[in-house]
């Protein structure tokens, strides 16, 4: 008969040693926790560190962005507030000048009234004085006839009636 061993290592057949996988698995083991201590757990610090770092700077874009919009808003609401505050400038201005319009309007109407009053006045005593003016003329002229057609002369009183009946036969004519 064949020895199984023996004719096994004549062929070449792969023969399975135990201690030798089990030497290859200590060797491993090891080699997993070297790494594991001095690879692994470095690696995972510096991804948690730049983790933290992009995870900041997104913290602070979403602050900026936040004050951002507060200052957005702040400025809508200035905005809005100058706007109400310049339509109520506008609004008084306006009300202002109307009333400083009717007022320089009644003014001018005042001192047109007074004008026309005052000439009112002057014409009526520029007529009174052209009137005793008229008066007196006609009173020397219708003396200086009488006395005439008279041929004497007149005394105060009969002056005096004779002009008045001339002066109103005049202002019955006008």
């Amino acid at each position: 008969m064949i020895d199984i061993p023996s004719a096994l290592e004549k062929l070449g057949i792969i023969q399975i040693d135990v201690w030798a996988i089990v030497i290859s698995l200590l060797n491993l083991l090891i080699l997993f926790l070297i790494v594991k201590k001095f690879l692994y757990k470095p690696v995972q610090k510096v991804l948690k560190q730049r983790k933290d770092s992009v995870d900041a700077v997104y913290a602070e874009a979403e602050n900026a962005r936040a004050a951002a919009e507060e200052d957005r808003q702040v400025y809508e609401a200035k905005r809005k507030n100058a706007e109400e505050e310049a339509e109520e400038i506008l609004k008084k201005a306006g009300e202002t000048a109307k009333k400083n319009g009717e007022s320089i309007v009644k003014e001018a109407k005042d001192e047109a009234a007074a004008i026309k009053e005052k000439a009112e006045r002057d014409i009526a005593q520029e007529k009174v004085k052209a009137i005793n003016e008229a008066k007196d003329e006609i009173a020397v002229l219708s003396l200086g006839i009488a006395e005439k057609i008279v041929g004497r002369e007149l005394n105060g009183d009969d002056q005096n009636a004779y002009v008045n009946d001339l002066v109103k036969d005049l202002e019955k004519r006008d």
